[in-house]
């Protein structure tokens, strides 16, 4: 074999059909000048024994968007790289037994239309129209997606591989890489026939992808969030009939996804392949005593069919001819799965110039789409869709061996679950838990996850039904919804409290900090002693991120954003700090209570401080409360009259006992939602992202094109600005029936989406379900009537002025 390359531009680790499609888009970006290493074949990890489904299915924007590519891209692939592919698109019908099985499919339905897919809604009877093996009368109905297929793994693994090869980039195989190393700002890749320099490193190593990562710890790096499961699918002998069928019309059955009794079947030549993901799951290479070896590559696991009995049994009533068929093979090998059961794709966090492409569950579905995102990652700094749900900063500190393992077995055993937005999952909780998490349960409060702190998402009265059961639905009513009510009532009429641990906050000082703060963000920053919100642009004006900025001193500040942030935005600062500037992240040592509402001063005044109260909105000032030290901020996400208490960990507890035993009433973050969407308030990674231009966000006050100071994508904006922004955001009333609008529910307007919602509840002080989401600019005015589609109907709903639905000149605030 030649010599391998001294250098390189990008050093891929990992030969499966992700790490070779991220190859394949970097050459056809024109980085040709790329190395991927394989320690085996490739495909030699979970990509060569993989099913090769290629669904496009999801209730997440940006992955519905990743696999809606790959399915475009597989089509012409064979054709655009001379190579032969197996690629079947035979459709897919994805079972409902219940109406919320029926919700979930008519919101995928709409979000699919708006992508582009003609995906359709069946009734039982048009069910057995395509697919006449199979028993339907306990079926609600169907989603029937036209794109689904399958697609031989190894062929497109080779396909990419070829396709860039001939564009000039270069694959090793049977050269493992060992290690890595920096010197000089570049990165040395070890392997055992000699090293290599690149600029770029990306970890696509699948299952190992762990192992690959500990290389990278000494640079900032951290354990790869993830868990190997053991994943069985059965493939079955001819069965005459289907083989008969086949030949009279054509085309292979439908692919057949039962996701209410968790399974897929698929015609696998003239019989089937069954895939269950079976409850009782099992983790591999999750303990000392089944360590990972050091290669498995080609292998499988021993068969363990005992505990597939259920699903198999089920699939055989499902489509009664499958009884008839021998069993031929079973196909027992590793899945990685990170907690989520979403990929790691985008910036490795902690460390320079590496990215992750790995820990991909649906690897083959999402390959196409992955090596798309990542290239976009590597050449351009940032991705065509917001990809947020797969960036590997998402997970932060608490994501230990436990949690990784706890939460991938429940993904797994879930795989087809809704997911509701009134449920908790509730395997590995109190990851990071509040000064006063035990008072706050004690109190009645229903917990979820936020980055892993648990806060308050409802308050529980003896009595109320706080199963899991209770919360399998998309409607609003249930238990917490007279509870949510209440609170949000509390916050208007007297005094609430709510516990927010976990706020990332961050210490920015030294000389020039002031300046080189202005050139990250659109705007101005506050006085000293006052705060106001930042907004930092990429470099397109689109929304990196949102932070609160407290200025302390002409060059020293304190930055609050989102807890799952944290890394993210902790990045997004010292990624261009310059030599001077000090950065600290305390997101760990404090923690806040937000006490708001009209009676919020006299609350106060009654437990005691020497603080300023007649300090005016958006201020903030050392005090003591309660005979506590604390910072005290005058801004309130509710909308009402109110004070952030900032406070180190230690003096919380007195503070809230204090702020309870003069009345507040405790309220929650679902309640927060309610009263922050009334007043307009956007939420990070729905309302904010980077799918949006600050202009389309309606940020307009919070660009200063006239300061001095540059800032990324003030180009952009300045271009977009005078051209007019394609969509705006709006906020809209919405006659809406027993649900609110989900995240990307479509908005339609004489028969046509014009765009999309962000985020929706119920407002209890202004009696209305509110919408806020991004529409046709020339919609973008008040009284404009549209229709929002909340799980397949929709509701008449109307633009609304440019202002808060609740307070709209901000009295209350300013009280």
């Amino acid at each position: 074999m030649a010599e391998i390359p001294t250098q390189a531009r990008v050093v891929i680790i990992g030969g499966g059909v992700v790490g070779v499609s991220s190859l394949y888009h970097l050459a056809r970006a024109g980085w040709t000048d790329c190395v991927l290493l394989e320690k085996n074949e490739l495909t030699a990890g979970s990509t060569w024994h993989a099913a090769g489904n290629v669904p496009t299915f999801s209730t997440s924007w940006s992955i519905m968007n990743m696999q809606r590519y790959s399915t475009e891209l597989y089509r012409g692939l064979g054709a655009a790289v001379d190579y032969p592919l197996n690629y079947h698109v035979t459709g897919s019908i994805r079972l409902g037994h219940t109406r919320e099985r029926m919700q979930e499919f008519q919101r995928a339905r709409g979000m699919g239309l708006y992508q582009g897919m003609n995906l359709e809604i069946l009734a039982p009877d048009e069910i057995a129209a395509k697919y006449p093996f199979i028993e339907t009368h306990d079926l609600k109905g169907a989603l029937y997606d036209p794109a689904d297929g399958d697609i031989d793994p190894a062929q497109v693994t080779q396909a990419l591989a070829k396709g860039a090869r001939d564009l000039g980039a270069t694959i090793l195989r049977f050269c493992p890489a060992t290690g890595v190393s920096r010197e000089n700002g570049d990165w040395i890749v070890h392997t055992a026939k000699g090293d290599i320099r690149c600029e770029i490193v990306v970890n696509a190593a699948g299952y190992y992808a762990q192992r690959v990562g500990e290389w990278f710890k000494p640079y900032g790096g951290r354990t790869v969030p993830m868990m190997v499961m053991s994943h069985q699918y059965l493939i079955f002998d001819e069965v005459p009939a289907v083989r008969d069928w086949s030949r009279a019309v054509g085309h292979k059955l439908p692919l057949l996804r039962d996701v209410d009794t968790s399974y897929y079947l698929r015609q696998e030549k003239t019989g089937f392949n069954l895939g269950p993901y079976e409850r009782n799951c099992r983790a591999h290479w999750a303990s000392p005593d089944d360590p990972l070896p050091e290669d498995f590559s080609f292998q499988l696991y021993p068969d363990d069919l005992d505990r597939l009995s259920f699903q198999i049994e089920d699939a055989m009533a499902r489509v009664p001819v499958l009884a008839e068929a021998g069993l031929a093979k079973v196909i027992n090998g590793p899945i990685p799965y990170a907690p989520d059961g979403n990929p790691l794709i985008g910036p490795m966090p902690g460390v320079p110039n590496a990215f992750e492409a790995c820990v991909f569950t649906f690897g083959i579905a999402q390959g196409g789409g992955a090596g798309k995102v990542l290239a976009e990652w590597v050449t351009e700094g940032s991705t065509e869709w917001d990809m947020w749900s797969c960036d590997p900063r998402r997970f932060t500190d608490y994501t230990d061996h436990d949690y990784c393992v706890a939460k991938g077995m429940e993904v797994y055993g879930h795989e087809y679950a809704m997911h509701f937005p009134w449920h908790r999952w509730p395997a590995a909780p109190d990851r990071k838990v509040s000064p006063v998490h035990d008072k706050v349960k004690a109190l009645g409060g229903q917990m979820g996850a936020y980055a892993g702190w648990e806060r308050a998402n409802w308050f529980a009265a003896p009595g109320d039904d706080t199963s899991e059961e209770a919360t399998q639905t998309w409607d609003r009513a249930g238990p917490w919804e007279p509870r949510i009510r209440a609170e949000c009532e509390a916050v208007r009429d007297d005094v609430g409290v709510l516990d927010l641990p976990g706020f990332s906050r961050f210490n920015l000082s030294g000389p020039g900090a002031a300046d080189w703060l202005l050139t990250r963000i659109a705007g101005g920053l506050p006085k000293v002693g006052r705060l106001n919100l930042a907004y930092f642009p990429d470099d397109r004006g689109r929304i990196l991120t949102e932070m609160s900025v407290l200025r302390h001193d002409e060059d020293a500040f304190t930055l609050i954003t989102a807890a799952t942030a944290q890394w993210h935005d902790y990045e997004l600062l010292a990624r261009n700090l310059p030599a001077g500037l000090t950065l600290t992240d305390h997101s760990r040592d404090y923690s806040t209570l937000i006490v708001t509402g009209p009676r919020s001063r006299a609350l106060f005044e009654a437990i005691g401080t020497e603080a300023d109260l007649t300090l005016p909105w958006l201020s903030h000032q050392p005090a003591t409360v309660a005979g506590r030290p604390c910072a005290l901020a005058r801004v309130s996400f509710a909308g009402e009259l109110g004070w952030e208490i900032h406070a180190a960990n230690a003096e919380m507890p007195a503070l809230y006992e204090a702020v309870l035993g003069a009345g507040a009433t405790p309220f929650g973050m679902w309640a927060l939602n309610s009263l922050r969407i009334e007043k307009g308030y956007r939420a990070w990674k729905g309302d904010l992202s980077t799918d949006y231009s600050l202009l389309q966000g309606g940020l307009d006050r919070f660009i200063k094109f006239d300061k001095a100071q540059d800032f990324p994508g003030k180009a952009a904006l300045l271009a977009e600005k005078q051209a007019g922004p394609a969509k705006r955001f709006v906020t809209l009333t919405v006659e809406a029936g027993p649900a609110d609008a989900p995240y990307m529910s479509t908005l339609w307007h004489d028969g046509r989406v014009v765009g999309e919602t962000t985020s929706g509840a119920w407002g209890y002080r202004v009696g209305k379900s509110i919408a806020l989401g991004m529409v046709r600019s020339d919609l973008h005015v008040p009284g404009a009537e549209l229709e929002v589609d909340i799980y397949g109907t929709r509701h008449r709903a109307v633009v609304q002025p440019d202002a808060p639905l609740w307070d709209p000149s901000n009295d209350r605030l300013r009280a």
